[in-house]
């Protein structure tokens, strides 16, 4: 007999891939499982909504993926990149409840597994007594820390008051000027899904793994109220989402192939990494003086008005480069728009990666044994890089509490700083992220850290 699970992931291209690769995993693990993936469109992410539309040729007998549409699509002439995402998420997910109550009812599953951002979903397991699960797609030291966070905004705490805060999921106190605004807002959408997190899920699973948090996941079993910890990752794609021949791939690769090993800084800064023009002439600048190779992915930022907007191609690096950088580092360097990041890391050309720290990112380099400079740019990324620079101590930093939403010009000195460091040939974080590189390819193997956790998984979904 079946074993029946369903999916709710959140529809961004960085959340919906690692869901998919776990369930792929959960049914390649037990023949007995079946999954149900519920997929729906949200009006701000195009790239996301090509996955999904690619992937309704892949269900199989143990995993099918079910289309949920909007019973209120919004009208051609609305602008959706000038709303509040949070906001336009929640109202969707309220109208998708009754589509959700559908299929849970004919179903009737031994568990349902929501994303970190679709808690609101956990109503619909709790009207059908079916064990809710959390899917984290973000490192594990979070989960600890926005527990404390919401505990602190119970009592009324001055959070803006604390040059630094103790948090039971990290080694060193937390600096406040790290913390994303939106997790010390009492009434934000964040504070409510940390509450059903913690307080509503029997389990989460977390995209990460033992040896990279082990601080933090100890700290979270000990926690008595926190529900179960199930670190399954690192769940990191190697291939992409995007066709190969669309985007000019076999030109990058080919020209790593050229470079000797470990020579080339890699600079990229997620699907929504972007800098205004003094910013770009500043990293050319830093790029230039510290004479190293390098590939930079380099993307047009959008609109001012957009809420939230995704960078677009430069139709001419020029106009944004300082005069004659191109040709001055035409022999050790290539510009570029969108990087399939996964490869290039993968690369054994790549010595170095100035990042934004997005989580996926974080675990693609680590995957491939790659020391990072850090840059976040919004969301949890400055407390990823917090960890990655000063706990797990695989990173240099560039500017850790840098924000996309409030920019400051970051020097080429400084930046030229972080390239060097983190370039340099055998050091201790090098060596550390290679130790790392191991474990993480071990965590999912028989035996492996991951590999128990999530047999662990299984096991309780049938109890």
């Amino acid at each position: 007999m079946k074993t029946e699970l369903v999916f709710i992931p959140l529809p961004t291209t960085g959340h919906l891939v690692s869901t998919v690769l776990l369930a792929k995993l959960l049914v390649g693990r037990d023949d007995h499982l079946s999954i149900q993936i519920l997929l729906f469109n949200l009006p701000f992410d195009p790239e996301a909504n090509a996955y999904i539309n690619s992937l309704q040729s892949e269900s199989t007998a143990g995993m099918q993926y079910v289309q949920l549409s909007d019973p209120e699509p919004q009208a051609p002439t609305s602008s959706p990149v000038t709303q509040n995402p949070f906001i336009a998420t929640s109202n969707l997910l309220e109208r998708l409840k009754p589509q959700v109550r559908t299929v849970v009812s004919r179903m009737k599953p031994s568990g349902i597994v929501v994303d970190m951002f679709c808690t609101s979903m956990i109503d619909v397991a709790k009207e059908f007594e079916v064990p809710a699960y959390v899917f984290y797609t973000s490192g594990a030291a979070m989960i600890g820390l926005r527990r404390d966070l919401q505990i602190l905004l119970d009592e009324d705490t001055d959070i803006a008051g604390f040059r630094e805060l103790p948090a039971s999921t990290f080694f060193n106190p937390v600096p406040t000027k790290l913390l994303p605004s939106l997790a010390v807002d009492k009434n934000s959408t964040i504070v409510r899904h940390t509450r059903r997190i913690v307080y509503d899920s029997r389990g989460i699973l977390v995209n990460t793994f033992s040896e990279l948090e082990s601080y933090a996941v100890e700290a979270l079993n000990s926690i008595p109220e926190m529900p179960r910890i199930y670190p399954v990752g690192p769940l990191v794609s190697l291939k992409g989402t995007r066709n190969e021949s669309d985007s000019g791939d076999g030109n990058i690769l080919k020209w790593l192939d050229e470079q000797p090993i470990s020579s080339v800084i890699f600079l990229c800064f997620g699907s929504m990494g972007s800098f205004d023009a003094a910013q770009v002439k500043e990293i050319a600048h830093a790029i230039e003086h510290s004479r190293n190779r390098f590939l930079w992915s380099l993307r047009k930022p959008p609109g001012k008005e957009e809420r939230i907007g995704f960078p677009t191609e430069y139709e001419d690096y020029e106009q944004v480069l300082p005069e004659g950088f191109l040709g001055r580092t035409s022999e050790i360097g290539k510009v570029i728009g969108w990087a399939p990041q996964a490869q290039v890391l993968g690369h054994p050309a790549v010595g170095g990666f100035v990042t934004h720290c997005g989580w996926n990112s974080v675990l693609e380099s680590v995957w491939f044994g790659v020391p990072m400079a850090v840059w976040p740019l919004y969301a949890e990324q400055q407390l990823n890089a917090f960890s990655l620079v000063k706990e797990v101590g695989i990173a240099v930093e560039i500017k850790m509490d840098y924000r996309k939403d409030a920019p400051v010009l970051v020097g080429a000195d400084q930046i030229e700083g972080g390239i060097r460091e983190v370039m340099q040939g055998e050091s201790g974080i090098r060596k550390k992220v290679k130790e790392l590189m191991e474990k993480a390819r071990n965590a999912s193997l028989e035996g492996g850290s991951s590999y128990i956790s999530l047999g662990r998984f299984i096991e309780d979904i049938r109890d």
